[in-house]
């Protein structure tokens, strides 16, 4: 079980992540945080948007502060929902679409990563692709 993310883990998840990027052929922004919320990196792949760098720590953030990937408060944030208006709150930082999960070690979350560039399904593989490095790293 891994305490906490080391850069050097967090560069090889990165790399993992680039890499299934470039599968789908998308420019990616790639943003690991702590368990806190706090920055470890983030990885600009050449041409990839520019609001994406700011939406991917927002959905790592997002995802260490609710403890669920980012993609699981789309239905309770809509219209309607019960937490309806809650990405206004932490000055917009919440994100409530895909592209953010948590890293688990044992049953602790040790960060999150946050991914944005392509559509919500294709951040959502590259986050996957990030997260399960954490498995083997």
């Amino acid at each position: 079980m891994m305490e906490k993310l080391t850069l050097s883990t967090v560069k090889s998840m990165i790399e993992q992540g680039e890499g299934k990027a470039q599968e789908l052929g998308v420019p990616m922004v790639i943003t690991v945080v702590d368990g806190g919320g706090n920055l470890i990196a983030t990885h600009r792949m050449d041409d990839a948007l520019l609001v994406s760098v700011d939406l991917s720590l927002n959905k790592a953030w997002t995802s260490v502060a609710f403890k669920q990937p980012t993609a699981a408060l789309a239905e309770t944030c809509a219209n309607g929902g019960e937490l309806f208006g809650i990405n206004t709150s932490n000055s917009g930082r919440v994100i409530i679409f895909g592209g953010g999960i948590p890293l688990v070690s044992g049953n602790e979350i040790i960060g999150a990563v946050g991914v944005s560039g392509g559509s919500v399904s294709q951040d959502i593989e590259v986050a996957e692709a990030v997260a399960d490095a954490l498995v083997m790293a």
